[in-house]
């Protein structure tokens, strides 16, 4: 009996750790399709889940920095921690850094290439709707004036590479929670 009690315990404090991380209820019709890690891997695969983590900065909660050395994306939430979210960064070429403000965050985006990349890429569709095929993935959070990004994606195995037109990409799930917490208006740096 006394081991029953034990598990039960485990699993109820499991469960509700999970529920204290777990992503606001979907808002968008085509967040059912949304595709990536599974349960799982967000609960035991360090290097991709998204977590608290020690972040002692200067810059005040809300911020978010981008390191893409590291390939992680950091929400400061102040008082030295921030969220971290794994993140895909742009290939060779493609890579930048800098400081802008996050100017309009988009549900399930259209994609329409611009036209560097149509150059390097004649077979790109010239628009895409939003939905769960669409490379925007479920969320895409605008920069300033730029033509970069930082959105969900169809491609999670992608996250953790080097493997986009300079866009910054994370899963879906992670994606969704972070345009959650994001004001309009809010500093991005990358570095």
């Amino acid at each position: 009996m006394k081991i029953v009690t034990t598990v039960t315990a485990g699993l109820v404090a499991m469960l509700s750790v999970a529920a204290v991380c777990a992503t606001p209820a979907a808002a968008h019709p085509y967040d059912q399709y949304i595709r990536g890690r599974s349960f799982f891997g967000a609960l035991f695969g360090p290097s991709i889940a998204r977590g608290v983590v020690s972040y002692p900065t200067n810059q005040k909660p809300g911020t978010i920095v981008v390191s893409t050395a590291q390939r992680r994306l950091y929400l400061v939430l102040g008082n030295g921690q921030a969220l971290s979210y794994a993140i895909a960064v742009g290939a060779a070429g493609y890579a930048w850094s800098g400081v802008n403000q996050v100017t309009a965050k988009r549900e399930w985006p259209d994609w329409t290439p611009p036209g560097e990349m149509l150059q390097r890429r004649p077979d790109l569709p010239r628009h895409m709707a939003g939905g769960p095929d669409n490379p925007m993935g479920a969320r895409a959070i605008y920069l300033g004036a730029s033509l970069y990004r930082i959105h969900g994606s169809n491609e999670p195995d992608k996250i953790g590479q080097a493997v986009s037109s300079g866009c910054i990409r994370m899963t879906n799930q992670d994606v969704i929670d972070l345009y959650n917490r994001v004001q309009i208006g809010a500093t991005v740096i990358v570095q």
